[in-house]
């Protein structure tokens, strides 16, 4: 049998980590995914999926993410039932997830909240230094062929992003995943 789930959308709030009796963490999230086609009126519609992440990776996804990241997650889908206060059996469908990645930096994640929350954007003071230009960071992201980009900001040929080892990697700590 196979059971394999793997979605790529934005997390429509934060995730709420909390702690079993034992101890173990357990994190709950909805994922807003984007569906391939449009509406009537045009319009790209969504569907918002429950996901649940355990232990030491439901800490990590808890830290580092936020409303409006953009993951990717991977996992199986779960069906599970209980009894509410009232009496009445509820049916959950969720997905558990196994494996997550970050799919944007830091400061695009902060960038794309801003905007999401109309709050006015902040200006990166030179620390995009080195960059590839966001035209070409579209490309990348949709999938578009595109060559790898130099440090320096120059086509790079072989496709070795360590080919110009002779500067110092410009890379702050609001820049890592970690």
């Amino acid at each position: 049998m196979i059971n394999r789930v793997v979605l790529v959308g934005r997390l429509t709030k934060d995730a709420e980590l909390r702690y079993t009796q034992s101890g173990t963490a357990v994190a709950s999230f909805t994922l807003a995914v984007n569906r391939q086609f449009t509406n009537a009126e045009g319009e790209r519609e969504a569907d918002f999926i429950n996901c649940v992440i355990w232990r030491k990776a439901a800490e990590n996804f808890a830290n580092f993410t936020h409303k409006g990241s953009l993951v990717g997650i991977d996992g199986r889908i779960q069906t599970r039932n209980y009894e509410n206060q009232q009496g009445q059996k509820v049916y959950v469908t969720e997905i558990v997830v196994e494996n997550f990645s970050l799919l944007e930096s830091r400061s695009e994640s902060e960038a794309s909240n801003d905007i999401s929350t109309k709050r006015p954007k902040t200006q990166m003071s030179g620390q995009n230094q080195g960059d590839i230009s966001t035209k070409q960071q579209n490309n990348q992201m949709s999938g578009q062929n595109t060559r790898p980009i130099s440090p320096n900001g120059q086509n790079n040929q072989m496709g070795d992003p360590f080919a110009d080892n002779s500067k110092p990697i410009d890379i702050s700590d609001s820049d890592l995943p970690f």
